[in-house]
Order: structure tokens, then C-alpha cells, then sequence
């Protein structure tokens, strides 16, 4: 797999937190597994654990005779190169809008037990 890899599970993975909520409107048992996503995302921001695809990375890196990522994935990746780091708190609270937003709209649907909005059925 290798550093390169290892960066795109990265990625798809902070895609899966940001959107992955989403999904549970066609499937409504995928928001447990958006659940745990979030979960560990949030325990990375409020706590010094350390995510094994940081590690693995890593370790890649260190094999191939690179420096490890300063950091982390998202300092070496995402703030200061896709936007500023002052805006993070922002784009943070926008996260969790969305989140917040998924996870309702996912909820309406299970209440309404249509399986999407506009009456089209995940089965």
C-alpha cells in the first residue's frame, strides 16, 4: 500500500466523517458505523491519541528514508495547504452542522420509515 495509500484511506476517511452521515438516508444501520467515525475523529481533536493510519504512515516514511508528517495527517495535509488555519475552529463548527444536519435528516427518514426522502426505498 505505502505512504501514498495509506494518505488516500486518510483522506477517504476524513471524506466518510465530514458526509458519511449522509448515507444512513438510503441506509439507516450505516449511521452506526458513521457514529464510531465521528467518535474517533472527536476523540483526535480533544485528545493526544494517535491515529493508527498516522502511525502506519509513518512508518512508510521512515522506510522509504522520509521525515514522519509533522503533526499529523490533517497539519501535513489539510491545514495551512487547503485553507488557512485560522479558519479551523470555523470549519469545525461547519462539520458539525452537517453532522448534526445528517444525522437528523437520517432520523426523519427512519421516523417516516421511507427509507430517503421523496419516497424511494433503500431495499
Amino acid at each position: 500500500m505505502g505512504a501514498v495509500g495509506v494518505a488516500a484511506v486518510h483522506f477517504g476517511f476524513l471524506g466518510y466523517v465530514a458526509v458519511g452521515g449522509f448515507l444512513a438516508w438510503r441506509w439507516p444501520r450505516a449511521v452506526w458505523a458513521h457514529l464510531a467515525a465521528v467518535g474517533w475523529g472527536l476523540a483526535g481533536i480533544v485528545t493526544p491519541v494517535v491515529c493508527p493510519l498516522t502511525g502506519l504512515q509513518d512508518a512508510f516514511r521512515r522506510w522509504a528514508g522520509e521525515p514522519p508528517l509533522r503533526g499529523g495527517f490533517i497539519d501535513q495535509y489539510i491545514e495551512g495547504v487547503l485553507y488557512p488555519e485560522r479558519f479551523t475552529p470555523l470549519l469545525r463548527a461547519v462539520l458539525a452542522a452537517a453532522i448534526v444536519v445528517s444525522w437528523l435528516g437520517a432520523l426523519r427518514v427512519r421516523s417516516a420509515g421511507q427509507g430517503v426522502p421523496g419516497g424511494v426505498t433503500g431495499r
